[in-house]
């Protein structure tokens, strides 16, 4: 069980218990995000150990990246509404949505927010940032919630710029985004 912020404190110990392996899951919970350099050690951790992922409450930012380098990843049960926030640069197109979080893929785009990325030149550069690491932010990219009702679960993606801080609602809904085509959940 993972909670809180990824700060890298603690990746040590984790990693120490995913070498053991007696852990099959690893459960995110209520984490609102970390450090870029954190997300990329939890994911390499999960990934290395082959163990699956999943969130309970929301998994924003850092705690994202690492859930997708799961073997296999979805939302716990029960009746909590579950969220992953993937921090994004710039509102993805269609086309972007459909491969971005897809194996390598999601390596690929956590790179844009480490200090490598943040070093070279930006493709598209955004007038009010310096550099890409600027852009991991909070509350800033592609929500996908699950929420229970009587008959099972609703998936809903959102795009979210930033300035709605927590309230969710103010973003904006992605037409056709179901998690589980895009990759972010797995059956």
């Amino acid at each position: 069980m993972v909670s809180g912020m990824l700060d890298g404190s603690a990746i040590k110990t984790f990693a120490q218990y995913l070498a053991k392996g007696t852990v099959r899951t690893v459960v995110f919970e209520d984490s609102f995000g970390g450090t870029a350099d954190a997300a990329g050690a939890y994911a390499d951790a999960i990934r290395s150990s082959g163990v699956d992922t999943e969130v309970r409450g929301q998994c924003m930012a850092a705690c994202a990246y690492a859930f997708l380098a799961g073997k296999t990843h979805r939302f716990g049960y029960g009746l909590q509404v579950n969220g992953v926030l993937l921090p994004v640069a710039t509102r993805p197109s269609a086309t972007e949505l459909a491969s971005r979080w897809r194996g390598d893929e999601a390596h690929k785009t956590l790179a844009e927010f480490t200090p490598i990325a943040a070093a070279a030149p930006a493709k598209e550069p955004e007038p009010s940032t310096g550099s890409a690491k600027d852009n991991w932010q909070p509350d800033h990219g592609v929500l996908f919630t699950a929420s229970p009702t009587l008959f099972g679960r609703i998936y809903n993606a959102f795009y979210c710029d930033g300035s709605q801080g927590r309230d969710f609602s103010k973003c904006e809904r992605l037409p056709d985004a179901d998690p589980f085509k895009l990759g972010v959940l797995t059956p």
